[in-house]
Order: structure tokens, then C-alpha cells, then sequence
């Protein structure tokens, strides 16, 4: 008799709720005509299963409140930033810290401290808020991340590594003085929350060493990299996901950091550094434009619930969890024949959107086309990340039509049930079952900068 497979459940149970209703198909096709077609338009309470973002969504834990209520709302000096400081010294390795509202505060800190006008910034695969900060400190971002990446359907599990010839190419041509340093995506988003390898990363940080180039870091899923590593990465199955984290971290200069994905808080964020120099300069920039440099326009409790959520983000137990339930879900709507990023990722299902509505041109906007059917079909709200996002080209004007066009599916942290992915599956087979009655979209307004948070569009007749 073959052995049955044991069932798997998440590793807590549920103390508080928050009741949701799902809208009439009348009232969804109002709702996003009324937000243009944008997702990030919609009213919240207009949405039933919100798959938009896993950035501040997380539910946090009983510690993490009853570390909130330990706040420290002192203006300088709180005893909640030293606690905070010690926490990032131990799990992430780095000598400084300064805290930021989310971010791209930390992004925008740490880009106008090192980026010169006519610089070169590779990264492995843009991030859109990443590559706005590089492009108004004067400086252009350079794609160096392995092809593998820009193609949907290749299962190489290291999809997030550099390619070291790219760099090579790209410091031969420019010079290594005008490269100040990588941005490296630990899980990168727009690929697919695809991880590197610490094997390419120890290759990456003999390169910038020999020609001077620092290595910054985006850490945002940077614990959700390390779980990868740990059961991917051969010589580090025994290895703690603690550990393998500052491993990463050592072979780095610094970093940024969205603390509202990994570290299980709603806002937050922060710049860490080696270098006493950059330190400084961020702690003088940070007092302009966050708060001072013991808060950076942080409450004392939101300090607090963040050191409290970098402790709970290296458990195994809670990433098995997280990335987990990742995986269920993109199996189901795999099983639907639905096409998404292979291999699955840490934090999101990416759809393929321009397979999925190939009939549409890429400037009809497939991925944001299909992203507000999704939500038409049964209340889920989803994000494109394609030509919209992409933005436009500074040069010519034109849009960028990247090789990906995509909408993700973001799983918040400890919010939803296996039964909420069913939905999701379900609604998605739905869609695509009636795919090729779908019609483009017009842009109707596009603001300047990261137009794909306010853009408003029609559909095609």
C-alpha cells in the first residue's frame, strides 16, 4: 500500500479576524471603472481576497503587540532604536544602522550618498522604486542579472544570480571608477521572487573587490533568499537560515530594507552600512528628510514590533510556512493549466500575462489588462508588473515593453487560509478559461514618476 502523504498546517492558530464581504459582479465592474482600471485605485473595502502587495500586509504575533506596548516615544535616544540596532548587528551582521519610514527612504538616503551624475548602477533585474532614486541621483541602471531570469518558463532555481561576464562588460566599457556599486535583490521581485545563490554571490564579491565596487544590498527578502539556499543550495541543507543570513550579509558593504515584508511589520524600513564615512553622511541626510537619526520617522513601537519581527523571520517553521503556501498556490493554478513564472518563488505567483493574453499588444497593457479581469471575476485584487510599471524610456519616451509582462498574486504573511488560495486558483482558471474575449486598455492619465501607482486607463473598443 503506498504510504499517504501527510497533511501540513500552518505553524499558528488564529486569536483576532477581520470580517470581509464579497461585492456583486454589478457593483466590481463599478468599482474599477471608477479606479481607472488600477488596482492600487480600488477601495479596500471594495476588495474580497487583496493579493495587491505583501508590503506592510503581514498579521504580526501576540510578542510583536506586546512589544508595541513597550514603546519608547522619546524623541531622541529611544531605548526601542538601541534594541533595534542590536537586532540588526546580530541577525544581519552590520556595524550602523538608520532606521527609515519604509524603504525607499532608505533607497533614497543611500543613493544620493553614493551616486555621482553619469554614474552606471548595475543590479540584478530593476525594482522600480530602486531604480527612480538611482536615476534622479544622476545615475542609469544596468541589467546584469543572468538571462535565465527574463525567461518564464526556465526552472534554473537560481534565477536572482549575476552574471559576472556582464559586469565585466559593463566595467570595460564605462570604467570601474564609475561604478559605485551593485544592487543586489536578495529574492528579486520582478523576476519572479527568485533567489541567488551565496556560490554566485562569493563570485560577485571577488569581483567588486578586486575593482573596487561595493556591494549593496536590497534585503528586503533577504531571509526568504536564505531559506532558499537552505534547501537548494548543496553544503547548506545543515546550516540555520541565521546562519546563511549573515553569511550573505558578510559578503556585502550594506544595505536597505523594507522591514514591511521579512520583518513582519506594517511600515518601516532602514539603511545598515560598514563604512564609518557613509554612516555619518546617512545619519545627516536622514535628520532632512525621515526624523532623527534615533527614530527616522519611526514610532518608538514601530522600532519595537520590527526587532521583535526579524527574530520570528529566521524561523524555519514560519518560512516552510510562508514560502509553503507560495508553492500551493502556484501549484493549483498550475494544475489549471495556467501559465506562471517557473519556478515558483518566495512571496508571490506571477502570471504570464503576455502569454496569457498574447492577442493584445504589449502597449495594450496585458499584465494590466488581466490584473483588473481578475478582479472583475471575483474580488481579487492583484498587481501588474510589466510595460506599466517598466515605465517609459527617459531617451526615446516610448514605453520600455520589458521581455516580462506579469501580474503577481503577493501572499501577505500569516493573513490567509489554504481555502482563500482555492478561491484564488479558481478565479484565475476562470479568467483564462474566457481569455481570449478579453479586450486591451488605453492609458487616460499618467502621472511623472512610477506611474503605475496612479495611472488610469480605459478599455479598448
Amino acid at each position: 500500500m503506498k504510504k499517504k502523504k501527510r497533511s501540513w498546517a500552518e505553524p499558528y492558530k488564529i486569536k483576532t479576524v477581520e470580517l470581509i464581504e464579497m461585492k456583486d459582479l454589478k457593483e466590481r465592474e463599478e468599482a474599477i471603472v471608477e479606479a481607472g482600471f488600477n488596482t492600487f485605485l480600488l477601495k479596500s473595502k471594495d476588495v474580497y481576497i487583496d493579493l495587491l502587495t505583501d508590503s506592510g500586509t503581514s498579521a504580526m504575533s501576540d510578542l510583536q503587540w506586546a512589544a508595541m506596548m513597550r514603546g519608547d516615544e522619546s524623541y531622541a535616544g529611544s531605548k526601542n532604536f538601541y534594541e533595534l540596532e542590536d537586532t540588526v548587528k546580530k541577525f544581519y551582521g552590520y556595524k550602523h544602522l538608520v532606521p527609515t519610514h519604509q524603504g525607499r527612504g532608505a533607497e533614497n538616503i543611500m543613493s544620493q550618498i553614493l551616486i555621482k551624475k553619469g554614474d552606471f548602477i548595475p543590479g540584478n533585474m530593476y525594482f522600480t522604486t530602486t531604480r527612480l532614486h538611482q536615476e534622479m541621483a544622476g545615475g542609469q541602471f544596468i541589467d546584469v542579472i543572468v538571462d535565465e531570469a527574463h525567461d518564464p518558463e526556465n526552472t534554473f532555481p537560481f534565477k536572482g544570480n549575476v552574471d559576472i561576464e556582464k559586469m565585466q562588460e559593463l566595467v570595460d566599457r564605462v570604467g570601474a571608477d564609475r561604478v559605485p556599486y551593485i544592487s543586489l535583490e536578495g529574492n528579486v521581485n520582478m523576476a519572479g521572487g527568485q533567489p541567488f545563490s551565496i556560490a554566485n554571490l562569493k563570485e560577485l564579491h571577488a569581483f567588486c573587490k578586486k575593482h573596487n565596487i561595493l556591494i549593496m544590498l536590497d534585503a528586503t527578502r533577504t531571509v526568504e533568499n536564505a531559506y532558499f539556499i537552505k534547501i537548494q543550495e548543496k553544503g547548506y541543507e545543515d546550516k540555520s537560515i541565521e546562519e546563511i543570513l549573515l553569511e550573505i550579509c558578510s559578503y556585502t558593504d550594506g544595505c536597505t530594507i523594507s522591514a514591511k515584508k521579512d520583518c513582519l511589520v506594517n511600515i518601516g524600513g532602514f539603511f545598515a552600512c560598514n563604512d564609518d564615512e557613509i554612516y555619518r553622511r546617512a545619519q545627516n541626510l536622514v535628520v532632512i528628510y525621515e526624523g532623527l537619526h534615533t527614530y527616522g520617522g519611526l514610532a518608538g513601537r514601530d522600532m519595537a514590533a520590527m526587532a521583535q519581527g526579524i527574530r520570528e523571520s529566521v524561523m524555519f517553521e514560519h518560512q516552510q510556512a510562508r514560502v509553503g503556501q507560495v508553492k500551493y498556490l502556484g501549484e493549483q493554478i498550475r494544475d489549471y493549466g495556467v501559465p506562471i513564472v517557473e519556478p515558483v518563488g518566495s512571496h508571490a505567483i506571477f502570471l504570464n500575462a503576455g502569454k496569457i493574453l498574447s492577442h493584445l499588444d504589449q502597449d495594450e497593457y496585458p499584465a494590466q489588462t488581466l490584473s483588473a479581469e481578475l478582479y472583475i471575476e471575483n474580488g481579487i485584487r492583484s498587481m501588474e508588473r510589466g510595460n506599466v510599471s517598466a515605465g517609459r524610456d527617459p531617451g526615446t519616451g516610448q514605453n520600455r515593453r520589458p521581455k516580462l509582462e506579469l501580474i503577481r498574486l503577493t501572499i501577505p504573511r500569516r493573513v490567509y487560509t489554504q481555502a482563500h488560495m482555492d478561491v484564488v486558483a479558481e478565479s484565475v482558471a476562470a479568467v483564462y478559461e474566457r481569455r481570449k474575449n478579453i479586450k486591451g486598455l488605453e492609458m487616460t492619465y499618467e502621472p511623472e514618476y512610477l506611474r503605475f501607482f496612479q495611472s488610469r486607463f480605459k478599455r479598448k473598443k
